[in-house]
């Protein structure tokens, strides 16, 4: 374990732990999350995973955009909400896509590690990712499904620590679907 294993570790989280309490600093701590992140993936070839947090970096900015707004008309920030099921028609479709896209990138032009169970996860990150910077309750269930994926990769790959991460963003995960769903419902009352 490294250095930059255990500071991801701690930043990954409190940025999960500020996800799943709603808290805007949630933003700046995954920014730097995501950019040690990069790094580690980097050096072990995990390439899937390496593009996946410079893709994060975007759609942290990008979520921390979306929750700094405030609506003209309502005076408060986007609710939480759930996908309506074209979305997840859209989502199913987006993730097998860009998992056979980036799969067979990964393996017929690099050397990289585990390239088609990687694709597949980061497929499913990224538009878990981009379900969170648009409050869409159902990233929760993504985020499952994608650590449980991160578990065995990081289990091959040895990295302990970040094994060890998926599983508490597993639990942060579900903790996270109790969270927003309780803010949905309370919101829904309130209208």
């Amino acid at each position: 374990m490294g250095s930059l294993e255990i500071i991801g570790f701690i930043t990954g989280i409190i940025g999960v732990w500020l996800t799943v309490r709603n808290n805007l600093l949630c933003f700046p701590v995954g920014l730097i999350n995501v950019s040690l992140s990069l790094w580690l993936f980097l050096s072990e070839k995990l390439y899937a995973d390496a593009l996946q947090q410079a893709v994060y970096f975007a759609l942290l900015v990008y979520g921390w955009w979306q929750w700094s707004r405030k609506s003209q008309a309502d005076n408060y920030a986007r609710p939480v909400t759930p996908l309506k099921p074209v979305e997840w028609y859209i989502t199913v479709f987006s993730a097998l896509g860009m998992t056979v896209l980036l799969g067979f990138l990964l393996d017929n032009f690099t050397d990289a590690s585990l390239p088609w169970l990687d694709s597949f996860a980061t497929s499913l990150a990224f538009i878990a990712q981009y379900l969170v910077a648009r409050r869409k309750l159902e990233n929760w269930y993504l985020w499952l499904a994608v650590n449980g994926i991160y578990i065995l990769i990081y289990a091959t790959k040895n990295l302990q620590l970040y094994m060890l991460l998926s599983i508490v963003y597993m639990v942060l995960a579900w903790i996270g679907l109790k969270q927003w769903k309780q803010d949905m419902e309370a919101n829904h009352a309130s209208l």
